[in-house]
């Protein structure tokens, strides 16, 4: 049995194209609001990871480091900083005393939701666009493709 690979068209580089132009201009956003907020876009994306984690509102460094993608002494340094900021603080864990757990303070709390707002707005204004681009796509036959959905 053959598998028919589906030719790489002018329109899929296009779509690619845009989609990569899309993201980065919503990436450039988020950067540029979380300095006007005062943290640094990898403080913010840490916040977010923190606060997103399925289940609980705390992590280990070591689910930190997974979810931002960097080394675990760069998320160790990270998580410092946030603490200095006062934007986290560490709490013991209950089960094994080894491991610290990083959990959002009020601080960190109210810098989160004000960068949320503003982004979940800027979601609004640019997922229509994006959903289009992934919607062709879904229809080319690009795997694992779904919309930005509210």
């Amino acid at each position: 049995m053959t598998v028919k690979k589906n030719k790489i068209t002018k329109a899929h580089y296009e779509t690619l194209a845009e989609l990569r132009y899309a993201l980065r201009q919503f990436l450039r956003f988020s950067e540029n609001a979380a300095h006007a907020v005062g943290v640094t876009p990898q403080q913010h994306q840490a916040m977010l990871v923190v606060k997103g984690f399925p289940g609980r509102d705390d992590i280990t460094i070591g689910e930190l480091a997974e979810r931002l993608q960097i080394l675990h002494h760069s998320a160790v340094g990270l998580a410092n900083r946030l603490v200095a900021e006062k934007y986290a603080r560490r709490l013991p864990d209950q089960t094994d005393r080894r491991q610290v757990r990083l959990t959002l303070t009020t601080r960190g709390e109210t810098v989160l939701e004000k960068l949320s707002a503003t982004h979940h707005e800027q979601l609004r204004r640019i997922g229509p666009q994006i959903n289009q681009l992934l919607e062709f796509l879904r229809r080319e036959g690009v795997a694992g493709i779904s919309t930005v959905s509210d």
